[in-house]
Parts: structure tokens; sequence; C-alpha cells
């Protein structure tokens, strides 16, 4: 015999000590959106510089400082919804785990090294940065609560990324990879929201409160166009490629990759959070490597 629902026993993850717990709030995981930041240095065809490698590192790090200080403000202000959550609620802030002034200065630290890794860079990049916070910034204290223009904010840090990326190497990077950076970018912002509506639909528990704007067939219609408009756009820039028309025989493993995505934010119900899908799933890995080094091969012999 089972107990009433109200009188069950919810067995609570045991608590992170403070140091485990501010490491745990800097999503270290979610740094692999910022390998982007690389894409200038290897579509310019300079792997062989390795003072330029020393450089895009220099940004990597940066952009990751710089995103996890936003990641600790944006889980300060969102503490009280975290909490109602079913999986945000077991975030160290949420949880009260870190405090709110260890969130700060933390934050604050880790801006400061973000500003000290990139001012060696050039002007260019610092405003790059400046620019990556303050669209941050602005997404955190208002934008994403605004239906649509939440998921094109993403999209838009994204293009910084890749931007600040050839800008710190001193590297032109072509608009088709912007353009394709941000479709592809969408396309996860709004599978995010798609696996947001239904895991609150499947727990009965409230979210955020610009899920409210959205509906599942709503979401699902805008992510197979924006699906087949990065496709495209990936396939435009390989055949106007000035460096090597050869790309294009790199289109097929787009199209697997996103069609890979599709079939697992359907089937599975998986997408709130886009690097776990990119982490655990063997098929997506062997096509992204297997995507980077036929890219890398050809950018470099041709």
């Amino acid at each position: 015999m089972t107990l009433p629902e109200r009188d069950q026993v919810v067995e609570l993850p045991r608590r992170r000590g403070k140091t485990q717990a501010a490491f745990v709030s800097l999503r270290p995981r979610q740094w692999t959106k910022n390998l982007l930041l690389f894409a200038g240095i290897i579509f310019a065809a300079k792997l062989g510089d390795a003072w330029r490698w020393l450089d895009a590192f220099a940004v990597f790090a940066a952009y990751c400082a710089a995103s996890s200080a936003a990641y600790l403000v944006n889980d300060v202000r969102d503490a009280h919804h975290d909490r109602a959550h079913p999986v945000k609620r077991a975030r160290p802030i949420a949880r009260g785990e870190l405090s709110t002034r260890s969130a700060y200065v933390l934050a604050g630290a880790l801006l400061a090294l973000a500003v000290a890794l990139v001012a060696p860079l050039g002007l260019v990049s610092l405003a790059f940065l400046a620019a990556f916070l303050g669209l941050q910034a602005t997404y955190t204290l208002g934008l994403k609560h605004v239906v649509l223009i939440d998921v094109m904010t993403i999209a838009g840090l994204f293009v910084l990324r890749a931007s600040a990326g050839a800008a710190g190497v001193h590297v032109r990077i072509s608009p088709w990879l912007l353009l394709c950076t941000a479709l592809l970018a969408l396309f996860l912002a709004l599978a995010k929201r798609r696996g947001e509506l239904v895991l609150v639909g499947a727990e009965a528990t409230p979210g955020r409160p610009v899920l409210e704007g959205y509906s599942l067939a709503l979401v699902d219609q805008l992510v197979s166009v924006v699906a087949a408009c990065t496709v495209i756009a990936y396939s435009l820039y390989t055949f106007t490629a000035r460096d090597s028309k050869a790309l294009m025989v790199t289109i097929p493993f787009v199209v697997f990759g996103v069609f890979r995505y599709l079939l697992l934010i359907h089937r599975q119900d998986l997408g709130e959070e886009p690097e776990e899908v990119l982490l655990r799933d063997p098929p997506i890995l062997l096509c992204i490597a297997a995507w980077a080094v036929c890219a890398a091969v050809i950018l470099v012999v041709t």
C-alpha cells in the first residue's frame, strides 16, 4: 500500500559545500557554447599559427568567465521561480547553498578576469565583450520575459561570440557563417522552449512567465521553419565560400545533426538543456566530430 500523495516523503539531494556549490553555479557544462569562439581561427585556416591559438584560448576563457558571471546574476534574480521548477530547484542558489552576496562577489571577480584576458587583444575585442555583457544583462533584466525577443536575444549572443572569436585572432569571418550561427542558435533556443513547455506540462508546475506566450504547436512550427533555414543558409555558404567550395561535402553532416536533434526532442522530449543533448548523444557527438575534422582538412588542404 502506498502513502497518500500529501504524506509521501521526497528525498532531497545531499547539500553541497560552498566550494562545490559555487562551481556548480558557474554551469561549466554550458561552456560548450563558447567553443563557437574558435570558429574564426578554424574557418580562416590559421590552424598552424600558435600565437593565434593562444589568443583564441584567451578569448574562450574570458567568455566562459563572463557567461558564468551572467549565470550567477540570473540565478540570484530567478531564485524564487527556480524553487518551483522541477529541475532548476536543485540549483545551489535556489537551494540556499550559495548566498546572494557570495554569488555577486564571485560574479564580479569573473567579470574582472574576463576583462583582463581580453584587454591585451585590443579595443575591438573589448567592445565585443562589452556588447556581450550588455546584451546578456538586458536579457536577464527583462528581454527573457518577452515572447520571441527572448530566443532572438539568445541568437544574438551566439553571433557576438562568433564575431568576438574572429576579432580576438584578427581574422575575417564570413557573413554567411554569422547567419548560420544565428539560425542554429535560434533553433536550439526554440527547442529549449519546447522542452520547458513539455516539462512544465508533465509536472503541472509553474514555469518561467514567458512560456505563457508560447504553445507547443507554435514552437513546433517555428522549430521546423528555423531548422530548414539553417540547412539552406549553410548550403548557400558552402556554395559561395571563397576559400573552398569543397565544403559542400560537409552539408550531409549538418543535415544529419539537425534531423537527429529534431528526432530526439520529439521522441524523447529532450531539449530544455541543449548542451546536455550535445554531450550525451553519441550520434550527434560523432556527427559534430566528423564535420569538424572534414571541414578542417578541407580548409587546410585547399
